[in-house]
């Protein structure tokens, strides 16, 4: 047998091996916790030490496909390490062995220093190593006794060589049979979100005690191609730090409020649907959406104002930031002035266009606050506000280099036509959004080719919190490629600057601009 087909070999049984480690380790996560699985813990601790650049390149370069990247990235990398393990292990043993023995302390340290962790969550990784050390060595055992029998070139096979042969590949193909444990154990997680997705469609939600205002005419202008004026639940972006939405029970879920405060306080679901909620319309953005991005959508939310929980619990001197915090150890550092600003709709909300919060936006209780970026703000699966100060506390992006309030800024989009879309030598119409929260769009203009601007006649806006539409229609006058650009003016007659400004540390700014060919 030759050298390279017995590494081949080798590889091949530390591929084996790999999936026999994830396949125990996922059988005992459902047990533990499915977010300490290796795979996941290993995902999580990875999002929370690459460097910021490198989050918002992956956000720029997959959009919400980010996680399955990363994911599919990890799988890869965990191929690669499988086939050298298999390959050490048959040249140099232990040293296979050993390298599973690294490659598993490191998954149970990134297990455990998840915020939600016990010591319980090192408990897969241990018992999906010791699997996959004893699938490593009892097959490169099998194939190094094949190897012994194997004939010389030009030989007979002989009986052993053969026994050593099925032995083998038996083990082998048992062993890989016996991994998919780990595609049931992924049924199973994927039966409890289904359980926790039917407990969330049977929740019936009270009526409102302040209604949203009825949608105005004149606030949806219908183009195709537009996005419309509210974003489904579907359609909704998701850009948070979880490779795993959060699995979390109304019935078991509670809010603290402590820290600066003169009574601490604790709500349950079924108390907070108790109080008289209301309905409130408002865009959400994600700071690292760039110009002309998707990352932004509106809607229709219900929930308790939080400054009223705020005055129950009474806020001491000095404080000057709510530290929010999720289920999963994520935090965002919120201005107390914002919160408590009593013309500002920041809500606990409980519901999306009308039904229970999805799961991936926050199920079952989330903040929406108007005005401010996500990462400060639009805390999902939220389970504590911390009543504090900027200067004594941080949360998890300011720690990275964002900055510690941010305000969303004035900003325009195109979406039709399409970047470099083909458009007729006949009349079309250019539309999109635009969003100044909290001030309100005063008016929108748009130029071709360098020339005047134009105005552009606005829809109706729902209110200052939400994205606006915008239209204006357009004669091609010749075959050509043009250049689009738009800018917005908002309400305090601050105009939108021209000058491209990346999303760190606190948005982007600049004009969208599009090129489109007119053709006859």
């Amino acid at each position: 047998m030759s050298a390279r087909r017995q590494n081949w070999l080798a590889s091949v049984v530390g591929l084996v091996a790999a999936m026999a480690t994830l396949g125990a380790a996922e059988v005992v996560a459902l047990f533990v916790a499915a977010a300490s699985s290796p795979l996941v813990a290993v995902g999580s601790f990875v999002i929370d030490i690459v460097p910021p650049w490198f989050k918002d390149f992956a956000i720029a370069l997959f959009g919400l496909n980010d996680k399955i990247a990363l994911l599919v990235g990890l799988g890869l990398l965990v191929t690669v390490l499988a086939a050298v393990i298999g390959v050490l292990e048959l040249r140099r043993p232990p040293a296979g062995t050993i390298g599973l023995g690294v490659v598993g302390v490191i998954a149970m340290i990134s297990a455990l220093t998840r915020a939600e962790s016990t010591l319980l969550w090192a408990l897969p990784t241990v018992v999906g190593a010791a699997v996959g050390a004893l699938v490593l060595r009892l097959g490169i055992r099998r194939l190094s006794s094949w190897i012994a029998a194997a004939p010389l070139a030009g030989s007979m096979p002989s009986h052993a060589a053969g026994l050593s042969r099925r032995g083998f590949v038996g083990f082998v193909s048992a062993s890989a049979a016996a991994a998919l444990v780990a595609g049931l154990a992924a049924r199973a997680v994927n039966a409890a979100s289904t359980v926790v997705d039917t407990v969330r469609e049977a929740i019936t939600l009270p009526k409102p005690a302040v209604a949203a205002p009825a949608i105005p005419n004149g606030a949806e202008l219908g183009i195709d191609g537009l996005d419309p004026l509210f974003t489904s639940n579907a359609a909704f972006y998701r850009i948070d730090t979880a490779i795993i939405v959060p699995l979390v029970s109304a019935s078991e879920w509670k809010l603290r409020i402590v820290g600066m405060v003169e009574h601490e306080l604790e709500i349950t679901f079924d108390e907070l649907l108790a109080l008289p909620l209301i309905e409130t319309d408002v865009t959400l953005a994600c700071v690292s959406n760039e110009v002309g991005g998707g990352l932004i959508g509106n809607a229709r939310w219900m929930g308790y104002p939080i400054r009223d929980l705020l005055a129950r619990a009474k806020p001491t001197g000095g404080a000057d930031m709510v530290l929010s915090r999720s289920v999963d150890g994520w935090t965002a550092s919120t201005p107390l002035s914002v919160l408590e600003d009593e013309n500002r709709d920041s809500i606990l909300a409980v519901s999306m266009n009308g039904e229970p919060l999805p799961q991936e936006h926050g199920f079952p209780v989330r903040m929406v606050v108007p005005g401010l970026y996500g990462y400060v703000s639009a805390t999902k699966w939220v389970t504590e506000l911390k009543l504090t100060r900027f200067a004594d506390e941080t949360a998890y992006w300011t720690d990275r280099g964002w900055s510690a309030k941010g305000p969303i800024k004035l900003s325009s989009r195109i979406d039709v036509p399409s970047y470099t879309a083909l458009v007729p030598l006949a009349p079309i119409t250019v539309a999109g959004v635009a969003w100044a929260q909290h001030v309100g769009v005063a008016a929108v203009d748009v130029r071709f080719d360098k020339g005047e601007w134009q105005p552009a006649t606005l829809a109706t806006a729902l209110s200052d919190d939400t994205w606006v539409q915008w239209s204006l229609p357009w004669t091609p006058a010749a075959e050509k490629v043009y250049l689009i650009e738009v800018r917005a003016t908002d309400k305090k007659g601050t105009v939108q600057s021209e000058d491209r400004v990346q999303p760190p540390p606190n948005g982007a700014e600049g004009w969208h601009a599009i090129t489109v060919e007119a053709q006859a």
